[in-house]
């Protein structure tokens, strides 16, 4: 900030502060979503086959 700091600088040094705090909101949301999603896949992966029905049945 300068040394003769007005309102204005106050306000656009909250403003960028805000829009930082969106961007690494919005960097960890994803974050723990593509973790969600990973182990969810690697969830999937180790299940167990299931066995496969054949068409027909006879």
């Amino acid at each position: 900030m300068p040394d003769a700091s007005t309102e204005g600088d106050l306000e656009v040094a909250y403003v960028a502060r805000g829009a930082a705090l969106v961007a690494c909101d919005a960097a960890r949301s994803l974050a723990v979503e593509t973790l969600l999603a990973e182990r969810a896949l690697q969830d999937r992966w180790r299940e167990p086959p299931r066995p496969r029905r054949r068409w027909p049945p006879w």
